[in-house]
């Protein structure tokens, strides 16, 4: 395609740009699709190769900012980018389970008998173990990321539970039965060696039709970080609200009642990783954080069922669970950070980075006033260019506690100052 093909690229880039208040979500999947392959040099049909260039990370960040950019202009147009990707991935998993199947039928299955399957190709390592399921449950990770568009829902204390009861035993049998199709044509070697191993699977048993797989690893991905940018976007989003991030984070636009600085902020922290090529690293960077974290959170859970068993729990389940969920966590993390130590303790210092932030932003309350002028200064610059306010608060029965709180967060934004006049013409009259 070459010259020509990141022309046209750019060109269906621009008109969706700047008929986007027209674009139907169709013409939009098209433009996106097209210009990630062309654009970020990344074609479906060729080979994925081991070796890197200066210019490796530029698709990477490419597809960040087209992603950002759709999530900043309507909230359904990223829901429905994520519907129609999130369909194509398990359909190309679908396809890949059904050849599985063929196999074992055809008596395919080798790497499948018992002798086989357990036999050790190195010596057995605990931490190993753990890493592994460090590594491995990054593909089950979305029921966290549920809790964070609570807000989202519709009736969120029923859909809520329903959604992570529904999509956790769906992703798990699909993940497993994907992988013991995989092992039906590919050795555990070959497993290890492959840089995408649902593209080497097309290749061996796919024929003139492999080009299917590189398809649907792109859709995969491109579904994946759409929906990470919408869902840690609320994350901001509800941190600025609660005072812990700068305000301007949790304002909308005016018109698409969008996140937009969240989305920006999101998208910002998230370029910040492509400093690393090795993917697997990232993983246990940010899988031992999130670890480190969701142990946090779910011993914060038993600890206010204890000391404040009576406050309203909408959703609430047996304290079995988290102490099982605890026993887990406490194994993954030990034995990731005794067989990993360097690549673990760079994960909690760039943890601990924060902790400067919280004590400047949050824990100290007087601040110099050059200081606080400064940033109400930015936040309404930043509001000015990105046209955002604060959502409005809905009054009702249950809510006069939430609002006051939302108000006194509210209170850093700009406000013009009373000039002298003013004040005694609003003073009442004897």
């Amino acid at each position: 395609m070459g010259q020509y093909g990141q022309e046209l690229s750019w060109k269906c880039l621009v008109k969706a740009v700047c008929l986007q208040e027209h674009s139907q979500p169709s013409q939009l999947l098209c433009t996106l699709l097209l210009c990630w392959c062309v654009l970020g040099r990344e074609r479906p049909f060729r080979k994925a190769q081991s070796t890197s260039s200066p210019l490796e990370g530029v698709p990477r960040f490419l597809k960040r900012l087209l992603l950002t950019w759709v999530n900043c202009s309507s909230v359904r147009w990223a829901t429905r980018v994520q519907d129609i990707f999130t369909a194509g991935k398990l359909l190309a998993l679908a396809l890949i389970i059904i050849m599985g199947i063929v196999q074992i039928c055809k008596g395919e299955y080798f790497w499948l008998e018992p002798k086989n399957a357990f036999e050790n190709f190195q010596e057995p390592d605990i931490g190993l173990v753990a890493l592994a399921f460090l590594q491995g449950s990054f593909a089950y990770g979305g029921w966290n990321f549920l809790n964070y568009v609570t807000e989202e829902l519709v009736d969120p204390y029923k859909n809520l539970p329903r959604a992570i009861f529904i999509s956790i035993p769906l992703v798990t049998f699909v993940y497993v039965f994907a992988n013991v199709a995989y092992v039906t044509a590919m050795s555990p070697q070959e497993l290890l060696a492959s840089n995408a191993v649902a593209v080497t699977f097309g290749e061996k048993l796919l024929g003139v039709m492999a080009w299917i797989m590189p398809i649907s690893v792109a859709l995969s991905t491109f579904g994946g970080v759409n929906g990470s940018l919408f869902t840690s976007s609320r994350l901001f989003f509800a941190g600025a609200r609660e005072g812990h991030l700068p305000s301007v984070l949790a304002m909308i636009h005016v018109k698409r009642c969008t996140p937009i600085p969240a989305l920006l902020f999101t998208c910002i922290s998230t370029l910040l990783m492509l400093v690393t090529s090795d993917m697997y690293t990232l993983i246990n960077y940010v899988g031992f954080i999130n670890y480190l974290f969701y142990g946090v959170t779910v011993a914060g859970q038993i600890v206010l069922r204890w000391k404040k068993p009576d406050i309203p729990r909408p959703i609430k389940i047996n304290l079995l669970f988290p102490i099982i969920y605890l026993l887990f966590w406490a194994f993954l993390l030990v034995f990731s950070l005794w067989s990993e130590p360097v690549v673990c303790g760079i994960g909690l210092a760039i943890m601990l980075t924060g902790v400067p932030v919280y004590f400047l932003g949050v824990y100290w309350q007087h601040k110099p006033k050059c200081f606080s002028d400064f940033i109400e200064l930015l936040t309404l610059v930043s509001q000015k260019m990105c046209v955002v306010v604060y959502p409005e608060v809905e009054r009702g029965s249950g809510t006069e506690e939430a609002n006051e709180d939302m108000e006194e967060q509210q209170q850093p934004m700009y406000q013009p100052t009373p000039t002298k006049d003013k004040d005694v013409a609003g003073q009442p009259q004897p």
